[in-house]
């Protein structure tokens, strides 16, 4: 065996000796992402539903009480209480009391007679997910009664309205149940990951200039690649392997269906983990103390939530927003991760986001090789 391979060797062993000893950092790296992926799974939902409501009906009358059974029964509103107008549908508003609030105006009845019925549904613009979710549902029941009412009035006058000019049919393609966890696991999944190969590669640096432990490994023969080639290697096996629990709970634990290839997507985890620890090093090259690197790396995973399409559409971005979000890793992983595991599509279609992670790779370890040879020099 060459030198450099046995040096190389006995640098890996002594740091995977080192993080072998520090057994609460490799709980809490296990349960971390485990515990992430159960609070999305059974408290966060994008859309909301029953939503807590306060009914104005000052027309009581037969139009009236089938509008409100039909937004009941839309399971999107839950009547709490009944108030006298407006005013006191605001008040209850104000205090927390409802998310949504609906106002029908005095003989609604006869205005459906004379095709002017109308109905006021006040929401709270300060829960967003109650604002969207409620609107969409206020406007398909309005739609639907409205179609019924045509049609009652359409066969008193003896007339046959069995069809519409336009018939609508929506087929939702890889999550028909819509269901949040479809949508947030893959990418949940490659966030944690950035985020604690990120936090420990940097930390495990700069902690070594800190407490001044690098003077041990500057009077080895090592070069400075394989110093830190040697601190990469044990964080790395220790992320690829909470990789795959977190993936194979999120799979059989929770129900979320793997279409795609799982040895396609293994590789490109693997080329994503590698990203992230260039993305450490990085990290590592700037920050001096390990509060610094502490600091960048709950920045980058600030940037990660918000601009990578986690949760948020990039689509929607300005463009200066969507180039900064391009220099994150977790924004083509995302793409992969849902390509793969949810749509089922392969390589040809992911082509582009795989070779933006592997100029990612290159670039990030050249400039954190440099930097570091330069430190330690």
């Amino acid at each position: 065996m060459p030198k450099s391979a046995r040096r190389l060797a006995a640098l890996i062993q002594k740091e995977t000796v080192q993080l072998l000893r520090a057994r609460r950092t490799i709980a809490i790296v296990i349960i971390l992402p485990l515990l992430e992926l159960f609070l999305f799974a059974y408290g966060v939902h994008l859309s909301v539903e029953h939503l807590p409501t306060v009914v104005a009906d000052q027309s009581q009358d037969e139009q009236s009480r089938a509008f409100l059974t039909a937004l009941v029964d839309s399971h999107y509103f839950d009547i709490k209480r009944y108030v006298v107008d407006e005013a006191a549908v605001m008040q209850a508003i104000d205090e927390g009391q409802a998310k949504a609030g609906i106002v029908i105006q005095p003989d609604l009845d006869a205005q459906v007679g004379r095709d002017e019925g109308q109905v006021l549904v006040i929401l709270d613009g300060s829960d967003s997910l109650s604002v969207s979710s409620g609107y969409s549902a206020a406007v398909a029941v309005a739609q639907d009664r409205s179609l019924s009412l045509v049609a009652e009035q359409a066969q008193r006058m003896g007339q046959n309205l069995e069809t519409t000019p336009i018939v609508t049919s929506t087929r939702v393609l890889y999550n028909p149940d819509q269901s949040d966890l479809i949508f947030i696991m893959p990418a949940l999944i490659g966030l944690v990951m950035q985020v604690l190969l990120t936090a420990m590669t940097s930390g495990s640096m700069v902690r070594e200039w800190e407490l001044g432990t690098i003077e041990q490994l500057l009077v080895t023969p090592a070069r400075p690649l394989e110093r830190v080639v040697a601190k990469l290697v044990p964080n790395f096996v220790l992320m690829l392997l909470v990789m795959t629990i977190t993936t194979l709970v999120g799979v059989f634990w929770f129900g979320v269906p793997f279409q795609g290839d799982p040895w396609l997507y293994a590789c490109l985890a693997v080329l994503f983990l590698i990203s992230g620890l260039g993305q450490g090093l990085v990290v590592s090259a700037v920050a001096r103390t390990e509060r610094q690197a502490q600091q960048l790396s709950t920045m980058f995973m600030m940037f990660s939530m918000l601009l990578s399409g986690f949760i948020y559409p990039r689509s929607s971005m300005p463009l200066v927003v969507r180039l900064i979000g391009n220099l994150i890793p977790l924004t083509y992983f995302v793409q992969i991760a849902r390509g793969i595991i949810t749509k089922g599509i392969g390589l040809s279609f992911l082509w582009t986001d795989v070779a933006a992670l592997a100029i990612y790779v290159v670039v990030s370890m050249t400039l954190a090789a440099v930097t570091t040879k330069n430190r330690l020099e």
